[in-house]
């Protein structure tokens, strides 16, 4: 894009994309000015006075750039509005609730969604209620193509790996650039996991109990779904063995969801569902920290948080996640010991702060200490190469050498879900 100087007062600014092809095979910047706007055609003036001729028209340029844009992958979904509930809550709890009145699931790691479709009109929904059809068109695209044309599902947008669900490619999605989502489309396509029924062909499902809609939903899958690998049906048991194992899934799921068999769809509320997570520890390098936002002792700054590190299978030190649970008493000494260990540099595989749209200033602002310090901490849940979610600190492990703090304690046993 150039930007371009008025030659006159009646003369403003503007950005005109500009094709160098002619110019030379490393074309700079060139110093342009616009020599006359017309309706039909525009113009300008490049450094030898020479005018080239650019377009026949703005506005076409617009439009068909915009067209393109908005092309839809497959099939182009209706405007009609749908109507969605609020997604069912759950409540946390420490371990699985047992007897004859719960459904076990596995908790995906993914987006909540809600999905809706009436005759050609597609509409998706996040827990919060936030749209998520531009972002998501291929799950959109794919809907209109199930045989059934009046519904609403319950379930959750997941991005399947090699190594299990990516969390990190769902939250690329989430991107302004619609060039951006339509080509990670088709690159980091999703799938729709569905494990509620709440609307079939005008019948209001969600008044009925989960073991009948459940019974509904299977019907809808086998019908719908056969065809269509975008959609999956989540497995669900009603056995403590299951919910166990699943539980014990490392990187294929978030935990385990226990819900009420007896009770109709619990819309905004948390009285039919929980979910249940493993607290697992690993001990972990320390191998950097950030100071707090502001000082906390006589004007000097302290540790705000630890940038926690783990060595794979090459000897290299990656950057894994964080913790922040210091406890103020200790955090003066600890910026000492901290501050005495500092290095140009720690982490020799995956580093902090790599840029992102999600970086802030702050978050890539860390300082790097020889790997000496060893602490274990507790976390839920480890994919894509880090943890998810902030860890807890457990203890501090002066008997443990840096060196043996490696990814393979991260491997526990259990079985990956197929869908």
């Amino acid at each position: 894009m150039l930007r371009f100087q008025p030659l006159g007062a009646a003369r403003v600014p503007i950005k005109v994309a500009v094709l160098l092809n002619g110019f030379g095979r490393d074309p700079q910047p060139a110093k342009c000015a616009i020599d006359s706007i017309e309706p039909k055609e525009l113009r300008i003036r490049i450094r030898n006075g020479q005018k080239v001729p650019i377009a026949t028209d703005l506005r076409s340029i617009h439009e068909t750039d915009q067209k393109e844009a908005e092309r839809p992958l497959t099939k182009k979904t209706g405007t009609k509005r749908i109507s969605l509930p609020e997604a069912m809550e759950a409540r946390s709890v420490s371990e699985i609730p047992r007897g004859r009145e719960w459904q076990y699931e596995p908790k995906w790691d993914g987006f909540r969604c809600l999905l809706g479709r009436s005759q050609n009109a597609v509409a998706m929904q996040s827990k919060s209620g936030q749209d998520l059809r531009r972002y998501f068109p291929e799950i959109a695209a794919a809907a209109i193509t199930l045989p059934e044309r009046d519904y609403v599902l319950d379930g959750e947008l997941v991005i399947p790996t090699a190594g299990g669900y990516s969390f990190d490619n769902l939250l690329q999605r989430i991107h302004p650039a619609e060039s951006r989502i339509r080509r990670l489309a088709v690159e980091t396509s999703a799938l729709f996991v569905a494990f509620d029924l709440l609307r079939r062909n005008r019948s209001d499902l969600a008044v009925m109990k989960l073991s009948d809609r459940r019974g509904e939903l299977e019907d809808f899958a086998k019908k719908c779904f056969a065809h269509n690998p975008t959609f999956r049906l989540s497995p669900a048991s009603t056995k403590l063995a299951d919910a166990q194992r699943w539980l014990m899934a490392v990187g294929a799921t978030d935990g385990v969801m226990a819900k009420r068999l007896d009770l109709p769809y619990q819309e905004g509320n948390r009285e039919g569902m929980q979910k249940i997570k493993m607290r697992r520890t690993a001990d972990c390098v320390i191998g950097g920290f950030r100071y707090g936002e502001r000082p906390q002792s006589a004007g000097k700054k302290l540790v705000g948080s630890l940038l926690l590190g783990l060595y794979d299978d090459e000897g290299l030190l990656n950057h894994v996640g964080f913790t922040s649970g210091i406890k103020a008493t200790e955090k003066r000494d600890l910026t000492d010991k901290l501050e005495k260990i500092g290095a140009e540099r720690s982490f020799t595989g995956n580093t902090p702060g790599a840029p992102s749209r999600w970086s802030t200033k702050r978050s890539s602002e860390w300082v790097p200490v020889r790997p000496k310090l060893v602490v274990e901490v507790s976390y839920d849940h480890f994919s894509g190469g880090r943890f998810r979610h902030g860890t807890t600190i457990v203890r501090w492990r002066p008997d443990k050498k840096p060196t043996q703090c490696t990814m393979q304690q991260l491997k526990m046993p259990g079985r990956g879900i197929r869908l």
